[in-house]
């Protein structure tokens, strides 16, 4: 049996706890490797080591900092079916799928070569008489990510590549779900030169997130995952007087018009709903044709394309179409809420329920479903499903669309589907979500750009990766300087002013 190691100062270091969890292979429901579950002890010195090692690393300038991520994202092209394999392998997402994860982690470190420019303060000379007044941006010290299984590669890399190009030390609490990548990230970063003890992977479960939220030495927290577990971690950092951005969890609509192209919405509904079997925040779970006769064809012509799908481990080539859920209690819940959502009256037009893979029947595979008829009461509607399963939610007007989409409390992402200029303007400027589509299902912003939902999608001022993340991972000092030649003699006793 396999047992991965945690990754502190450079080295892989065997847990102490004498806890582990299971790594399952998601395709044969097998268990491939044990993982340690990290105690506050062993967290508590992977954070001394951290704190040591940020000092040199925080007075490194900018620019050598920014090459240490050119050679990462060197590595990164050169490992990447190495990385996408390991990553398929525990996760159970499609080599391809894989291959796309690491690329989006990826651009974010591309991004965070840019360092220097990011860093730079403001200047004002002769603000007032003889003074002068200047801001500088400085690393927080030690900061730390707590991320999902659903993306293993590449939100670990948009929370540590801008904050460590920033300056900072980080400790990485991946999910324990499928810990390898995060590791050999990890080894990627020493090998491109960053210094031992910068960048640590420590694993684990609640005692390790909990011992985060608690650390004295820990200045900010990253999180990705439920809303619930969200806003857990969003007031307690908080309440310990760290800096927190907690991403939760979504109902992401698509708006189909009447003008839309029909064959361009059903391509975009099937790639955005259905891929990786679903397990993605910015899925397009909800789709909401107007009119009676915009969503009878978009039924009509989604119902054979998704009976078609190909359902499949990673293994079976790149012409699987998605691969299974994560765990058995992931398909668990995903097969209770279909069977709710029947219960509760939607029109079930495509079941997936009963898919059993000729090869591996004991793997979490569920086939893709496909619901009509959802309305706004239906469990199937307000919560996230986290797995293939598209509602098809009927709208009169588009107004009636608009507000299904302002009304959910979660507002990661929406997209509308229209070949109206003015009914697209009108969306984008109204709708109360962080990220807006118009004919792209999935709009999740490039690397320059930043991440981040509205409502109960999203807790905390900063977004994700971009600008935001360097704004996130440093803090402004400012600096009034005035020099000895020309000042008065004897004490002021009045607020200073600008004369």
């Amino acid at each position: 049996m396999n047992e991965i190691t945690h990754f502190i100062n450079g080295e892989h270091v065997k847990g102490t706890s004498g806890r582990f969890a299971d790594v399952l292979n998601p395709a044969t429901g097998d268990v491939q490797a044990k993982v340690p579950l990290a105690s506050k002890d062993e967290l508590a010195k992977a954070i001394e080591i951290a704190k040591e090692a940020q000092i040199a690393w925080g007075n490194t300038n900018a620019q050598r900092r920014g090459r240490v991520m050119m050679k990462f994202v060197e590595l990164l092209h050169r490992d990447m079916d190495k990385l996408a394999e390991a990553l398929s392998r525990e996760h159970g997402k499609t080599l391809p799928d894989a291959k796309g994860d690491v690329v989006r982690g990826l651009e974010v470190a591309e991004f965070s070569i840019g360092a220097p420019h990011f860093m730079k303060g403001e200047y004002s000379a002769a603000a007032s008489t003889g003074i002068d007044i200047y801001s500088m941006r400085q690393p927080l010290g030690v900061v730390a990510g707590i991320t999902p299984f659903n993306f293993p590669a590449m939100i670990p890399m948009w929370k540590f590549c801008p904050a460590i190009a920033a300056g900072n030390a980080f400790i990485l609490k991946p999910s324990e779900r499928d810990p390898s990548v995060p590791n050999m990230l990890a080894e990627l970063m020493i090998e491109a030169g960053l210094p031992k003890g910068v960048l640590n992977v420590v694993h684990g479960d609640k005692e390790a997130v909990d011992g985060i939220l608690d650390h004295d030495d820990i200045q900010a927290i990253g999180f990705v995952g439920s809303t619930p577990i969200a806003e857990y971690i969003y007031s307690r950092g908080s309440a310990n007087g760290k800096r927190v951005q907690c991403f939760g969890g979504a109902k992401n609509h698509m708006i189909i018009m009447p003008d839309a192209d029909i064959d361009q919405a059903v391509d975009a509904l099937v790639g955005a709903g259905y891929g990786a079997a679903g397990e993605r925040c910015m899925a397009i779970s909800v789709a909401v044709p107007v009119g009676k006769e915009t969503a009878d064809k978009l039924v009509a012509a989604l119902k054979p394309r998704v009976e078609a799908l190909r359902v499949g481990p990673y293994t079976e080539g790149d012409d699987v179409d998605f691969g299974p859920l994560v765990t058995g209690d992931a398909l668990k819940r995903v097969t209770g809420l279909v069977d709710k959502g029947v219960e509760e009256g939607a029109d079930l037009v495509v079941d997936g329920r009963g898919f059993k893979h000729s090869t591996n029947p004991n793997g979490f595979f569920i086939g893709p479903c496909l619901f009509d008829h959802v309305t706004e009461g239906m469990d199937i509607y307000k919560e996230e499903i986290f797995g293939p399963v598209l509602s098809v939610m009927r709208a009169e007007t588009y107004e009636d669309a608009v507000g299904y989409a302002m009304r959910h409390e979660y507002g990661n992402g929406v997209a509308i589907f229209t070949r109206d200029g003015d009914t697209a303007r009108d969306f984008t400027h109204r709708i109360n979500v962080g990220m807006v589509g118009v004919n792209v299902p999935i709009p999740v912003p490039l690397a320059y750009y930043t991440f981040g939902g509205w409502k109960r999608s999203g807790f905390g001022d900063l977004n994700q990766h971009g600008p935001d993340a360097f704004r996130f991972y440093t803090r402004t000092k400012t600096v009034t300087s005035r020099w000895p030649s020309g000042v008065k003699e004897g004490a002021s006793f009045t607020i200073p002013v600008m004369e």
